[in-house]
């Protein structure tokens, strides 16, 4: 996710570390160095639930196919890589990380991984957008071969280009782990504003940043927000003292407690899954998930 350069009204960086000269660097390297060592998992959690999304999908209309999946502050294209590709977070920690990899130049380690993901390419694999305000980062995931279509867009502040609107057309699903509350309503909106038939939206959000809002504008556009009950999901432990006290501080005023949640020293995210009424009613989150 790099969407920290976005104005919003959620507000999602009160508190928080600032990570943002890992967002867009010439490649992945310096962004798994660093949040490896905070147990960063959230695109593990994204990747068992965006595949069954992306099979239930493939279920009820089996004329989508390829499936349009669009990644939201898709930043290197860690989301894609997991749904599209036979691997793991933690085999793409361990890669960014290994000695081997740490000498070559970016240009270098780019053609690297074209040939490592195509080995890897699922046949049911996605076509994907993503969308992220870093053109670096954006870039080398559109280089590697992970995005079929990138944009190095803030919404937060502007229109969409025409292209990315023309893009938008078809989608399918679209995808975000961490980044509402860098971006917001006004995202949502110009995204919505693109796609003549809603699509399913599901989200990992902070329990620190609020969803209603959004839940509320893709109301308006016929969909219905799920939130799963059962659990939340990790997304990295605190950097330090200070943003365990904000994010404390945050929920309180919410009236959320963290017990079993951030009292063991990470930021818990709760799933938001939005679909058309036919849809929930055919295949209800409880048994999607």
């Amino acid at each position: 996710m790099a969407a920290e350069a976005s104005n919003t009204t959620a507000n999602a960086d009160w508190g928080k570390a600032n990570f943002n000269d890992i967002y867009d660097c010439p490649d992945p390297r310096t962004y798994f160095a660093t949040l490896r060592s905070l147990d960063y998992q959230i695109p593990h959690h994204g990747q068992a639930v965006f595949r069954a999304l992306a099979h239930a999908l493939r279920r009820l209309h089996p004329d989508r196919t390829p499936l349009n999946v669009v990644d939201l502050c898709c930043s290197y294209g860690i989301n894609t890589a997991l749904l599209n590709y036979r691997v793991t977070l933690a085999d793409l920690s361990t890669r960014y990380t290994s000695h081997d990899l740490s000498v070559l130049p970016a240009r270098h380690l780019a053609a690297e991984d074209r040939n490592f993901f195509a080995a890897h390419r699922c046949p049911e694999a996605a076509t994907t957008t993503g969308i992220d305000s870093a053109v670096r980062a954006v870039g080398y995931a559109r280089a590697v071969g992970l995005l079929d279509h990138a944009f190095a867009e803030n919404l937060e502040v502007t229109e969409p280009s025409p292209a990315l609107r023309r893009t938008l057309a078809d989608t399918d699903l679209i995808t975000v782990t961490g980044g509402v509350g860098y971006v917001f309503t006004r995202t949502f909106t110009r995204l919505l504003d693109c796609m003549p038939t809603p699509p399913w939206v599901a989200a990992f959000v902070l329990r620190t940043v609020p969803y209603q809002p959004i839940a509320d504008l893709l109301a308006r556009s016929g969909l219905v927000t799920e939130k799963l009950t059962t659990r939340t999901f990790r997304q990295r432990r605190f950097a330090d003292s200070a943003e365990r006290h904000a994010a404390f501080d945050a929920l309180a005023v919410n009236g959320l407690h963290t017990a079993d949640k951030e009292a063991d020293g990470y930021y818990h995210t709760d799933l938001y899954v939005s679909r058309p009424p036919a849809d929930i009613a055919a295949l209800p989150l409880a048994h999607l998930l």
